[in-house]
């Protein structure tokens, strides 16, 4: 039997050193092993320590202002298995402290990592701190712990001072802070990159300071730093969401960004088209719906329906047609406001048979129509005069919302009063009694004070009999209306006496 070169070199050793090569006790499988052991043991003993305060910090303090000493349970914990303190140690003890609000209890573990810890601190066990410091509003601490970073024997860098940054520019209060921490950070040798302008450029979004971001970006170019998308997609959005920029700057802005290299995505296009559409400049919308295509970008069903929304607008219905066709050539499905959209332009063209039997062919293809399709028709119906068309769509409709069934009811009610159909008028009254099973006492104040208002007082008082029989008590604003009727019919018979005695005199 040979033996082994390695066992042979191994006895050598033993006999020559009186030891083995290697201690078993002092392998990195030992040593990671000791630190788990430790690590169990303080969370145990954290647990029985510091959750309880959660509970009852208010008579903790009263009894017990300093609390329990955590750094020393953390060094017993590891002493006891003959192994330093890590820093994550260190972090688990700070987490527990944040999350259960014993931050009076944090400073003595952070003096004890600086002044008696050799270990170079992670930079996140700070920058996390940082953090918790700005959700319970101590920013005071948290630019403290900031400045204090290299006494840690940790290198700052733009890491912690972004944490820092999101803290500050949380609130305008703390605004004015930004300035003097970024030349802190320069003083730091803290090297700030494109992370930093997104923080600093979204907050001056957010406070609708759109040009001091813009010159931002300039800065950030001129400094020779690449184009970030998600700043300029951010600045563009922004610019979007604003009232005091016109359409043309919008689309400048935009052309401005391309020529910085910025590609723009969906996203952006449909915000750029959004604004357009609502300053009623279809056409322009138009324009970068046909630009987005010419850039490979598909455009999807809500940019379809913006534009068409946009283009109907501004009464150009054969681009309108070419958009719906074009829509669904490019294989996308219409949705119920696309449609809502295609059939308010047919209303607007007066052309309310198409507008009918589109809402057939919705319910063909599986897209139910809303509340908004039926009242744009039956309202276009009313002001062309078509009401016998707006009654019959009614029935065909076969109302079963009670909301919806009272806003046609509504509109058809105006169309009769306005067009001099009194009598018509006052059926439609009588089929709401009929057709309306519950009544609310807003609803009844809706329909008197609109019969008041097309003096159609006749059915007033059999609108209220029937409501008071199903104990339902009229608002305020009923009798404001019958009151203010009465009163306008008081003066009117006044106003016709005084005449019939004038005249009588002058004879």
């Amino acid at each position: 039997m040979k033996r082994l070169a390695s066992l042979k070199g191994a006895n050598q050793f033993l006999r020559r050193n009186r030891k083995w090569p290697l201690s078993p006790y002092k392998t990195k499988w030992h040593q990671t092993f000791c630190e788990e052991q430790a690590m169990r043991t303080l969370k145990d003993a954290v647990k029985t320590t510091v959750e309880p305060l959660c509970h009852h910090r208010n008579q903790h303090l009263l009894q017990n202002p300093t609390g329990p000493n955590l750094v020393t349970t953390l060094v017993d914990s590891f002493s006891a298995y003959n192994c330093e303190p890590t820093p994550n140690a260190y972090r688990f003890i700070i987490q527990s402290l944040c999350e259960t609000s014993q931050f009076h209890l944090i400073p003595p573990v952070l003096d004890h990592i600086r002044s008696v810890e050799k270990f170079e601190t992670p930079e996140y066990i700070l920058s996390d701190l940082i953090k918790f410091y700005g959700d319970f509003n101590k920013i005071e601490d948290a630019v403290g712990l900031f400045l204090d970073i290299p006494k840690f024997r940790c290198v700052p860098t733009v890491y912690s001072l972004n944490a820092l940054l999101l803290v500050l520019c949380h609130s305008r209060d703390h605004l004015k802070m930004v300035p003097q921490i970024l030349l802190k950070s320069q003083q730091m040798n803290i090297r700030i990159d494109e992370s930093t302008f997104r923080i600093m450029i979204g907050t001056l979004c957010r406070l609708k300071k759109v040009n001091y971001a813009i010159d931002i970006l300039n800065r950030l170019i001129s400094d020779g730093f690449s184009v970030d998308g998600r700043i300029c997609s951010l600045i563009l959005s922004s610019f979007c969401g604003q009232r005091n920029f016109s359409s043309v700057e919008v689309l400048g802005f935009m052309e401005q960004l391309r020529k910085m290299g910025f590609l723009p995505g969906l996203v952006d296009y449909t915000n750029v088209m959004k604004y357009l559409v609502k300053s009623r400049r279809g056409n322009d919308a138009l324009d970068v719906l046909n630009r987005m295509k010419v850039d490979g970008i598909k455009p999807d069903t809500v940019c379809y329906t913006m534009v068409l929304s946009g283009v109907i607008a501004e009464e150009d219905y054969e681009k309108a047609e070419e958009l719906f066709d074009e829509m669904l050539v490019l294989g996308l499905v219409p949705d119920v406001y696309t449609y809502n959209v295609y059939i308010d332009g047919l209303c607007k063209q007066n052309n309310l048979e198409a507008a009918v039997e589109m809402v057939a062919c919705m319910k063909e293809l599986g897209c139910i129509p809303n509340d908004a399709t039926y009242i744009t028709i039956i309202k276009r119906s009313c002001k062309v005069g078509e009401l016998n068309r707006a009654r019959q769509l009614v029935r065909e409709i076969g109302l079963k919302s009670f909301g919806l069934m009272l806003q046609i009811y509504m509109l058809l009610l105006e169309g009769f009063s306005d067009n001099g159909k009194i009598t018509e008028a006052g059926d439609l009254v009588d089929e709401l009694l009929i057709k309306s099973s519950q009544f609310e006492c807003l609803t009844v104040d809706e329909i008197v004070c609109s019969l008041c208002k097309r003096r159609l007082f006749s059915k007033v008082p059999e609108l209220l009999e029937a409501i008071v029989r199903k104990g339902i008590i009229p608002g305020a604003m009923t009798w404001e209306a019958l009151v203010r009727n009465c009163r306008s019919e008081i003066n009117s018979l006044e106003s016709s006496l005084t005449e019939l005695v004038n005249s009588t005199q002058v004879e």
